[in-house]
């Protein structure tokens, strides 16, 4: 007898609800806070479109206290765990680099600490908005498999030698290949949005993030990063925020 193909795992279908993470699925069903046509669930349960799924408030006001935190990154910071002897992006998170713009009414606590983790990658010689979330939902919303999130970079650059005004001698034609053409790891990449912001300098726009993408793109069309700044990741942006400090995502925003 085949199983029914519209089944799928408990924590798989909450994620894709949106209510979580799958590791957040797990631990609230393992709790006893997650129902299934009223009954408790069971770990490893499947379900279909048709059952009903119900989340205890214990959980909601659980995921109440979690934060999402956006850091200006400066160089020499990487993103994740340390290596090479590099301090992660998160140890700039302590109350001395709060920004003392942050409109948010959040109050930091070394709670908030646990489980921080970045949403998504941004290399040690580059700068800018990093994410970092103790929130699954955000975190499958920015990096997820599925996930369509723009991010936004400014990126120097120089053509062979020339350091000034690449944009006049860089042929046209391979910057059509920056847009759509490329590939990396064997995979064709997805279709940027890349253009000139002034001579020195181009603007990207990706909707997926493979390991140092634009650096390497940069190299096959013949070109050299000179410096890489992200200013938006969906709809928040850097803004004003200083390089070396942070603020909270407010409840107001989404990405």
């Amino acid at each position: 007898m085949t199983e029914d193909a519209s089944l799928v795992r408990l924590n798989k279908r909450m994620a894709e609800l949106g209510l979580c993470s799958r590791r957040e699925a797990d631990d609230w069903i393992e709790r006893g806070w997650v129902r299934v046509n009223g009954a408790p669930a069971a770990m490893g349960v499947k379900v279909g479109p048709q059952d009903r799924i119900e989340v205890d408030r214990a959980a909601r006001g659980e995921q109440a206290t979690r934060v999402t935190i956006l850091l200006h990154k400066p160089i020499g910071y990487v993103s994740g765990q340390a290596e090479d002897g590099h301090q992660p992006a998160a140890t700039l998170v302590q109350p001395r680099n709060h920004w003392k713009g942050d409109t948010s009414h959040h109050r930091f606590a070394p709670a908030q600490l646990r489980g921080l983790a970045p949403a998504g990658r941004l290399d040690i010689d580059s700068v800018g908005l990093l994410v970092l979330t103790q929130d699954g939902r955000v975190a499958r919303q920015l990096i997820g498999e599925d996930s369509e999130v723009e991010k936004e970079y400014l990126v120097r650059v120089a053509y062979g030698p020339i350091t000034s005004n690449p944009q006049a001698s860089f042929p046209r034609e391979q910057l059509a290949r920056l847009r759509h053409g490329l590939s990396l790891d064997g995979q064709p990449l997805k279709p940027a949005v890349v253009d000139w912001q002034n001579p020195e300098q181009l603007r990207f726009v990706l909707t997926e993030g493979k390991k140092r993408q634009i650096r390497r793109m940069c190299e096959l069309v013949g070109l050299k990063v000179v410096g890489l700044k992200r200013i938006r990741i969906g709809r928040v942006m850097l803004g004003n925020l200083p390089q070396g400090q942070w603020r909270y995502l407010g409840p107001q925003e989404r990405f």
